[in-house]
C-alpha cells in the first residue's frame, strides 16, 4: 500500500465519521474519488441512511470519475435495497480502480461487492486502513454479526469514584470542558441511555449542545416499572426527540400508555435477577436498528453492563476533588470476589480537559 493511498483513505474515513450517530442502521462510510491526483469528489452516508457515500461522491465528481480511484471505508454494496447497489454506480461511472478499507460482513454484501466490480474490469485493493476503519464501523459490525451495537460506558467521578453526594448532588462533578466532550460523544452516538434511578434523580435532557443545529440521537432510559417523571425533561420534549423506554413485562399498563401518549416509543424486556436482562436490552436495541450506544449511568445500569461483559468503550472523566464513603458509588455491586473475575480493559487514550482527566479505555482481548 503506497502513502498516497493511505492519505486519501484517510480522508475517507474523516468524511465517513461526519455520519457517525445519524445514519443507523447503516453503516457511516466515506467515500473520496481521485483523478490525476486531484480530489474530484467526495461524500459521506447521509442522515437517515441515504444517500450513500459513493453516490455522494459520484454526484461530485460527474464524468470525471471515469478512469479514477474510489477510496472507499467499507466494500461496496452489491443488494438491491431502497436505492441501487453502490458497485453498480461505481461501475456506471467507468472508475478504473477502487481501494476499500474492509469487506463487509453483511452477508447480503460480503465480497459481492468485489466480485461484481472485478467482473467488470475494475481493480480492487482492500486492506488499506484497515484497523482504523474496523474500529469506526465496529458498532455496524456488531450489529450485523451478533445483533447488538456498540456500547460506550461514560462515567463521571471523583477521585474516590464517586458520582454524587450523600445527599446525591451530582451537578456538577466535572467542569465544563469535560461536559464539552460529553457532548461531542453524544454527537457521534445513535443513542444516549440512562438508568431510571438517573432520570428520576437528575430529569436530564440527554441532547446534543453546544453543536450548533445537529441531529438528536434517540434518548433511551432503562426502567423495569416505567415509574419515570410525568411531567419532566424527557416527557416534555418526547414529540420533538426520541424518547425510546427498555422496561419490564411487569410495568403498569397506566404507565404505558401514558408513555405512548406522550410519544415514546416503548421496548418491552425480559428480567435477569429481578432487573432489565443487559443482554436482553441491547438486543432489542439492535433489532431497533441502533449500530452505537453512548450510557450515561447510573451506577446500577452501569455494573449490570459491565457484568454481562457488554462494554466496549469506557470514557471516565476525573475530577479532582474527594466525596467520601458516604457519597454515591460510581459502579454499583459487580460481585467480584476474585480478581480474575474483574472485568478488564485496555488503556487506548488519556488527557487532561480544564481541571479533569480523561482516560478511554477499550474491552482487553483477555475479557
Amino acid at each position: 500500500m503506497s502513502q498516497t493511498d493511505r492519505q486519501h483513505m484517510a480522508h475517507a474515513l474523516g468524511l465517513g465519521r461526519r455520519g457517525m450517530g445519524k445514519c443507523w442502521p447503516n453503516p457511516a462510510v466515506g467515500c473520496v474519488i481521485v483523478r490525476n491526483g486531484r480530489v474530484v469528489g467526495r461524500g459521506w452516508t447521509q442522515p437517515g441512511g441515504r444517500p450513500h457515500a459513493e453516490t455522494q461522491a459520484l454526484a461530485m465528481a460527474g464524468a470525471q470519475a471515469e478512469g479514477a480511484t474510489a477510496y472507499v471505508t467499507l466494500e461496496p454494496c452489491a443488494h438491491h435495497g431502497k436505492t441501487p447497489p453502490c458497485a453498480e454506480a461505481l461501475i456506471a461511472a467507468k472508475v478504473a480502480r477502487v481501494v476499500a478499507a474492509v469487506p463487509d460482513s453483511d452477508p447480503r454484501v460480503s465480497g459481492k461487492g468485489f466480485a461484481m466490480l472485478r467482473a467488470a474490469g475494475i481493480a480492487v485493493e482492500t486492506g488499506v486502513l484497515a484497523e482504523e476503519a474496523l474500529a469506526d464501523h465496529a458498532g455496524f459490525f456488531l450489529r450485523t454479526e451478533q445483533g447488538r451495537p456498540w456500547l460506550t460506558l461514560k462515567l463521571a467521578m471523583s477521585l474516590d469514584g464517586r458520582i454524587a453526594t450523600a445527599t446525591g448532588e451530582s451537578q456538577w462533578i466535572t467542569g465544563p470542558a469535560a461536559r464539552g466532550t460529553v457532548h461531542g460523544l453524544r454527537n457521534t452516538h445513535d443513542a444516549v441511555m440512562v438508568g431510571g434511578g438517573t432520570a428520576r434523580a437528575d430529569d436530564p435532557a440527554l441532547t446534543v449542545r453546544g453543536f450548533g443545529t445537529v441531529g438528536q440521537p434517540v434518548r433511551v432510559v432503562v426502567s423495569r416499572f416505567l415509574d419515570l417523571p410525568l411531567l419532566g425533561n424527557l416527557a416534555r420534549t418526547a414529540q420533538e426527540v426520541p424518547v425510546w423506554i427498555c422496561h419490564g413485562p411487569d410495568a403498569g399498563r397506566d404507565l404505558l400508555r401514558a408513555w405512548e401518549g406522550l410519544g415514546a416509543r416503548l421496548v418491552p424486556c425480559r428480567l435477569l435477577a429481578g432487573r432489565v436482562d443487559p443482554a436482553a436490552l441491547l438486543r432489542a436495541l439492535g433489532e431497533a436498528g441502533l449500530t452505537r450506544v453512548f450510557c450515561e449511568g447510573g451506577g446500577q445500569l452501569a455494573a449490570s453492563l459491565l457484568g454481562a461483559d457488554l462494554v466496549d468503550e469506557l470514557h471516565v472523566f476525573t475530577a479532582g476533588l474527594t466525596l467520601g464513603a458516604e457519597g454515591h458509588p460510581g459502579l454499583g455491586a459487580l460481585g467480584v470476589e476474585r480478581l480474575a473475575e474483574a472485568p478488564r480493559f485496555t488503556l487506548v487514550d488519556s488527557s487532561v480537559e480544564g481541571g479533569d482527566i480523561h482516560h478511554v479505555w477499550r474491552r482487553s482481548a483477555e475479557s
